[in-house]
């Protein structure tokens, strides 16, 4: 098979080699669209979890192509995506109902072989149906479980004003969800006038290219989508008193970000952050298939394997109108 492997920081390889056989616990997906995740582009860059070398991608559905001899759940053929948190159910965290931040955490894309691949071997519990989804729909089922969650964290409520910092596909999905949930009046902020067209069109009321356009103090939630540190800092600066701000974008590991914490103190604000998902892929998958959730705009690329470091690129710079870049391993 063909798959790509991060060698070491900022140095990928289109690497040739024997297709995987699954262990008796595993299935073997054969893989038809890979997400590009801004963790992938981390990794790439040397700024996230795992060793080297490894192939990355943990966004991503397929068909199963082979199981192992102790699986029951699915069989050959079976269209299916993947939770690539894998959880060891017997640490203080998971007893606790804590799953994503396991003690033994394993991530497919992260600690082992991910989606940039032809195949991928993965253990049955990290492996759900999709019936009928399209492959494209599916390589959104793990953003938008994440996206479930940091929704439920930040506890929205109907009719509440919301500002999103970033409309690229993770704000683009945050607005969708957010609308679900009953806000009224959603501000999208983003350089980039091709993603606000598209907030626009996702239901955002009002967009905006620049944060001093912004009336500060004045939304019940903010949510930061970027994972910049400059304008996560700035995040706390339009809450309203009492409102609460959700950390929701990935920012570089080992930096500092600096804030004014009288802030925190005069405008009494709750501050959440929200890390992967906790159990909300068939939450995901339900709102894929009843179409309350489309994700069809967000696809602004389609590329095979050897053009991944190209599409990281394209990513990084905003060029082309980029939004979500999918890989198609095994062709359209």
């Amino acid at each position: 098979m063909k798959a790509i492997e991060v060698t070491q920081p900022n140095q990928m390889r289109l690497l040739e080699s024997e297709r995987p056989s699954p262990r008796e616990n595993e299935v073997l997906v054969r893989i038809h669209a890979c997400g590009i995740c801004g963790t992938d582009i981390h990794i790439f860059r040397g700024e996230y979890l795992g060793g080297y070398p490894v192939i990355p991608g943990h966004e991503f559905a397929g068909i199963v192509e082979e199981v192992g001899s102790e699986i029951t759940r699915f069989r050959k053929g079976d269209r299916v995506a993947v939770e690539p948190n894998i959880s060891c159910n017997n640490c203080v965290n998971c007893l606790n109902n804590r799953q994503n931040f396991c003690l033994n955490w394993l991530g497919v894309g992260v600690t082992r072989p991910g989606g940039m691949a032809q195949f991928a071997c993965v253990p049955e519990n990290a492996v759900f149906s999709i019936g009928e989804l399209a492959f494209e729909q599916g390589a959104f089922v793990e953003p938008l479980s994440c996206v479930i969650h940091g929704i439920e964290r930040a506890r929205l409520r109907i009719a509440d004003r919301l500002l999103i910092l970033g409309a690229g596909p993770i704000g683009i999905l945050l607005l969708k969800v957010a609308k679900l949930r009953g806000c009224v009046e959603i501000t999208a902020v983003d350089r980039n006038e091709t993603r606000l067209e598209v907030a626009k069109q996702s239901g955002a009321v009002s967009t905006t290219p620049s944060l001093d356009t912004l009336i500060e103090d004045s939304y019940d939630t903010v949510i930061d989508a970027t994972g910049a540190l400059p304008v996560m800092a700035k995040s706390i600066d339009y809450a309203r008193p009492g409102g609460t701000v959700l950390l929701f974008g990935v920012p570089p590991a080992g930096k500092d970000m600096c804030i004014e914490p009288f802030k925190l103190f005069r405008k009494g604000l709750t501050v959440l952050s929200s890390y992967t998902s906790l159990r909300n892929s068939y939450q995901a998958v339900d709102l894929l298939r009843s179409g309350l959730i489309d994700v069809s705009p967000l696809i602004s690329h389609r590329m095979p394997l050897a053009e991944m470091q190209r599409g990281i690129e394209l990513i990084e710079g905003g060029k082309e109108n980029v939004m979500k870049v999918l890989m198609l391993p095994n062709g359209s």
